[in-house]
């Protein structure tokens, strides 16, 4: 393991690097002056001048590259334009809010896709197989978005079961916030545990028309011993490859969802910093999201080898 953690260092080095370089330029390609916007609609342009220089937005984009990506190195992404806070302080305020979104998110996702999955793919009976699929096939369509306003109407306004928008902290009052969790965690779940169903599905067809499942038919175990034991264990195996991936866009849609649901967390934070054009909390957004994503590669790549003893993280059979 620690070999292949060496050899998988410079390759995230380098797409780090390049996130960041990337995150550093795009946002100035937008149209829009953070100085205009810092100095309100009616200031003068000597102004919006003054603000522009005070920033230090009038230095070659080289110069203010090299700053700030020393100040990372450092653990310092700047102080926001906005509001004057470090930038730090405003990613550690609304942290905790997304995290406790991404991973309710993924643990319904997880329950949710391994269940359907696992249904359609040992399912004998054709017309339950096609309900399943269509039931996948909705739920890949339907944006998260929408997916959270059709909960919202459903379970929250027609049936008043949950509440529709607002948080309230685990930590602070754990029943109650599970109540607000639990929508958009939904939302933002069902159409990665639609993916995630369909890949189990296949892989577990797949699996039926092996060797060794045909070998242990042969020797008269029991269908509920074959699945478990020999087509599931595979199937999840190759259902783990995409995992880091999905949770990777569980965070990238949260976005949206805390949007729907009037959540105080990371992706509200990045849809503000956007609208005032506050380039460093993009950044540091962008940065964050990469390396949580880099991460997560690297955990599933290490969980698949302990899940399957075929795969080596030399990356050998």
């Amino acid at each position: 393991m620690t070999g292949f953690l060496i050899r998988r260092i410079p390759s995230a080095v380098l797409v780090l690097f390049a996130t960041s370089v990337l995150a550093f330029v795009l946002p100035r390609l937008a149209p829009g002056d953070p100085a205009a916007a810092v100095a309100g609609p009616d200031a003068t342009a000597e102004q919006i001048a003054a603000v522009h220089k005070g920033l230090g937005l009038d230095r070659p984009l080289i110069v203010q590259y090299w700053h700030w990506s020393i100040g990372v190195l450092h653990g310092d992404f700047g102080t926001s334009y906005t509001t004057g806070r470090p930038v730090t302080t405003l990613l550690a305020d609304r942290f905790g809010s997304t995290v406790q979104l991404a991973l309710a998110a993924a643990l319904l996702m997880i329950v949710i896709g391994v269940a359907l999955g696992v249904a359609a793919g040992s399912s004998r009976r054709p017309w339950a197989r096609s309900l399943l699929d269509v039931t996948c096939t909705v739920l890949l369509a339907t944006p998260a978005f929408l997916t959270g306003l059709l909960l919202a109407l459903l379970l929250g306004v027609a049936w008043q079961i949950l509440p529709v928008s607002g948080e309230v902290s685990l930590l602070a009052d754990p029943e109650i916030g599970v109540q607000y969790l639990l929508l958009p965690a939904l939302a933002l779940a069902l159409p990665q545990a639609a993916s995630l169903a369909r890949l189990i599905q296949s892989a577990m067809r797949q699996a039926y028309t092996e060797e060794y499942v045909q070998t242990a038919v042969a020797k008269g175990a029991s269908p509920r011993r074959i699945t478990l034991r020999h087509v599931l264990r595979n199937s999840l195996a190759t259902a783990l490859v995409s995992l880091g991936m999905r949770l990777g866009e569980l965070l990238g849609g949260a976005i949206v969802v805390e949007a729907v649901f009037a959540r105080n967390g990371l992706g509200s934070l990045a849809v503000s910093s956007s609208g005032h054009r506050d380039y460093l909390v993009i950044q540091a957004l962008v940065l964050l999201a990469v390396t949580v994503a880099v991460l997560l590669q690297l955990l599933t790549e290490v969980g698949l080898s302990l899940l399957d003893p075929r795969i080596r993280l030399e990356g050998s059979r």
